[in-house]
């Protein structure tokens, strides 16, 4: 029997994001916002900003993973796409995408970025292992793809992580049943390859400003599927 892992949970969460927390970073987002959009770099201007609120190292992680300039969010905005879906070929960040969905099954501490994506705070580190909540995730992905009608999907998994090649087959396995043309592939980077591509799904932000089109999945399963998953929210 698969062990239940609650993905990405951490206990002190609670505490440092209760709601006095979250209006002090909320309040904080003003602050680095208006830095970024002066040119200041992000890891620069968390570490300013944070020491001055004494945020704590996941704070802080969450204020990287959720803020940026307005010109980038300008150009996310600009490039991203809610429709068109038939008959194209969708690309796909597999281990962003699937743990950012198995934390939300997990109940564990999700946010929504200024860009309106999902990101979680769980982190890889090198390793991923398949959890009790990865088929349900990935089925989840695959019940909103075949709404979408698209002619093909493709998947990229970032082969340096451990156990990518078991997620590979475990894809394959769980999608088999869907009507679209499905292939996963084992990438040395999948952010290189995806940064060049249209419809793309995917929360990371060095590949929404640069992939020519994206979509935003995992809310929009979120909203569908998941509606009572709690977030903190970004969101301008």
């Amino acid at each position: 029997m698969t062990q239940i892992v609650k993905r990405g949970f951490v206990s002190s969460d609670k505490t440092e994001f209760n709601n006095t927390n979250i209006d002090l970073l909320k309040k904080a987002q003003k602050d680095i916002c208006f830095l970024l959009n002066r040119g200041y770099k992000i890891d620069k201007t968390i570490e300013f900003i944070g020491n001055h609120f004494l945020f704590s190292a996941r704070q802080r992680l969450a204020l990287k993973r959720s803020l940026c300039s307005y010109d980038d969010f300008k150009k996310r905005e600009n490039h991203k796409i809610i429709n068109g879906y038939k008959n194209n070929t969708i690309h796909i960040d597999g281990l962003n995408i699937i743990i950012t969905l198995e934390v939300a099954l997990s109940n564990s501490t999700l946010i929504r970025g200024m860009d309106g994506t999902i990101r979680d705070l769980a982190g890889l580190r090198g390793t991923y292992k398949l959890i009790d909540k990865t088929d349900i995730a990935i089925n989840l992905i695959g019940l909103k793809l075949n709404k979408m009608k698209p002619r093909k999907v493709i998947f990229y998994l970032d082969s340096p992580v451990s156990n990518t090649g078991r997620l590979k087959q475990k894809i394959l396995e769980v999608l088999s049943i869907y009507n679209f043309e499905l292939e996963v592939n084992l990438v040395p980077n999948a952010d290189v390859i995806l940064s060049k591509l249209s419809y793309v799904v995917t929360s990371d932000g060095i590949i929404l400003n640069t992939c020519d089109s994206w979509i935003n999945l995992v809310y929009e399963i979120m909203n569908e599927e998941l509606p009572n998953t709690s977030y903190i929210d970004f969101k301008i």
